[in-house]
């Protein structure tokens, strides 16, 4: 395995625009390791000029790599997703790094990650049309898919491989060009992802990536530009709704993977020894950065105690620490930031009557850290019930009816992901059926997969990643009418 330093000096520091490229008006930001707060490294810091200048790259091979055969084209995914495959322990090391996260989750990152390039590479080649005639014998219709144009994809930090090849791997499968503006707190992975796209055969110009201290500044022209014909982005909300107005005046095609608060449904014929243990993976998962994490936890009265017992016993095994630690299974936040948001939250909950079962307090000492934490009897205006987390936090509250559960459940302007557990099948399926959210999981604690597909409803975005439905995003559907 590299040490550190290696892994380090085989990332590019400057931007990927049709390879390394020096940004326009030069300058550079520091990425911080969470574990201490040091620097990783300097890297080139993009400015407006220099997302022109990608999108130019972009727009001038557009045509050829849409013309290029769909076979061509997947076997350059699959030789992308081999050679993710290949170098699993660098990308995973280099994410803790950046990110925190520790090596075990890291390394379950790359597999997942770099699935989307061997799914999506075998999806390259069924992108379907239709011919028949018309039911009136006026003539013949044909329905075409043809790529969308070159795109912009703007990713998040929890997740800095994933989050990029989930779009990457659909819109160059599909014939497109892309841009990745990749989170200043972890750009490191995808410029390492850009290079190795190059060495395994991508065209130059086909994928940029265009890290920035300046996401506004840098995403502003782009979304001003009509050669520009999709945006997709994951991230907050907030943003999220910013970016869909940005897009509005030249109706840029868009897709949106925005926030969550995921609700933990466990009722009173479940098996509780197995919901405490998709709990921990719902909950912990990522170190509870992500936005499938479970944030609040409703328990029907009945099994309420014996759940909360049980999973602040679970908690207790788990090692905080660096994630480069092997000993490590919680590692540090992404960011002081974070830190501040997750000890507020916790405070705002105790100070309104919450119970501590355990954790709470974040420990004194370098880095970004803060202990697996549960909750108990939560009065209704905690925030933590309301605000997405986004930490290692479980706030536990109770729910007496199967009416009362789902009613909480849906108690939230989110709808990304939910979990259910009940042994009985019919009440799984009426409630996953009622439940006001795109992804459900029924007596599981992780659903993500690259053959299914993601996202979410309200205001947890619209559009969907993975799956068979993740490569339409990136296709326009023409009708030709023929005699």
């Amino acid at each position: 395995m590299a040490s550190e330093l290696e892994v380090l000096a085989s990332v590019p520091t400057s931007l990927w625009i049709g390879g390394p490229a020096d940004p326009v008006e030069g300058g550079t930001f520091a990425v911080h390791n969470p574990a201490t707060g040091d620097t990783l490294l300097e890297i080139a810091d993009a400015g407006p000029r220099d997302a022109v200048k990608a999108l130019d790259a972009a727009v001038a091979v557009q045509a050829e790599w849409a013309a290029t055969p769909s076979r061509e084209r997947g076997e350059i995914l699959r030789a992308v997703f081999e050679a993710i495959t290949a170098r699993s322990e660098e990308f995973a090391l280099l994410m803790t790094l950046e990110m925190g996260k520790a090596l075990p989750e890291s390394r379950n990152e790359v597999r997942y990650g770099a699935e989307f390039f061997r799914w999506f590479a075998e999806e390259a080649v069924r992108v379907h049309g239709r011919y028949q005639h018309s039911p009136l014998g006026t003539g013949r219709i044909i329905v075409h898919k043809q790529p969308v144009g070159p795109c912009l994809a703007i990713t998040p930090w929890n997740f800095p491989l994933a989050m990029g090849t989930r779009k990457i791997g659909p819109a160059l499968a599909a014939g497109c060009t892309m841009l990745v503006k990749p989170a200043s707190a972890t750009p490191l992975t995808m410029l390492l992802l850009a290079k190795l796209c190059s060495e395994a055969g991508l065209p130059d110009g086909v994928l940029s990536v265009i890290p920035s201290s300046r996401s506004a500044a840098v995403t502003k022209p782009l979304l001003e530009d009509s050669r520009l014909r999709k945006l997709t982005f994951t991230g907050s909300t907030e943003v999220g709704r910013k970016l869909v107005e940005q897009a509005a005046p030249l109706l840029l095609r868009t897709s949106m993977e925005l926030g969550g608060n995921a609700p933990f449904v466990v009722f009173d014929d479940a098996d509780i020894d197995a919901a405490v243990q998709g709990a921990m993976l719902a909950k912990l998962r990522n170190g509870g950065e992500a936005c499938t994490a479970a944030n609040r936890f409703h328990v029907q009265a009945g099994v309420a105690e014996e759940f909360t017992a049980k999973f602040a016993k679970a908690m207790e095994s788990v090692v905080l620490g660096p994630g480069t630690d092997p000993e490590t299974t919680l590692g540090p936040l992404v960011s002081e930031d974070q830190l501040d948001t997750v000890s507020e939250l916790v405070e705002d909950a105790v100070a309104k009557g919450a119970k501590v079962r355990i954790g709470g307090e974040r420990p004194d000492g370098a880095g970004w850290y803060y202990p697996a934490t549960v909750l108990a009897e939560l009065p209704p205006d905690a925030r933590i019930l309301r605000e997405e987390v986004f930490g290692p936090v479980a706030p536990v509250v109770t729910f007496e009816t199967e009416e009362e559960g789902l009613a909480a459940a849906n108690d939230t302007e989110f709808g990304l992901v939910a979990y259910i557990y009940t042994r009985d099948l019919e009440r799984a399926l009426r409630i996953a059926e009622g439940l006001e959210s795109g992804m459900v999981g029924v007596n599981r604690g992780v659903i993500s997969d690259t053959a299914a597909p993601f996202g979410g409803v309200k205001s947890s975005g619209f559009g969907r990643e993975g799956g068979s439905e993740g490569i339409e995003e990136y296709l326009s559907t023409k009708y030709i009418a023929l005699t």
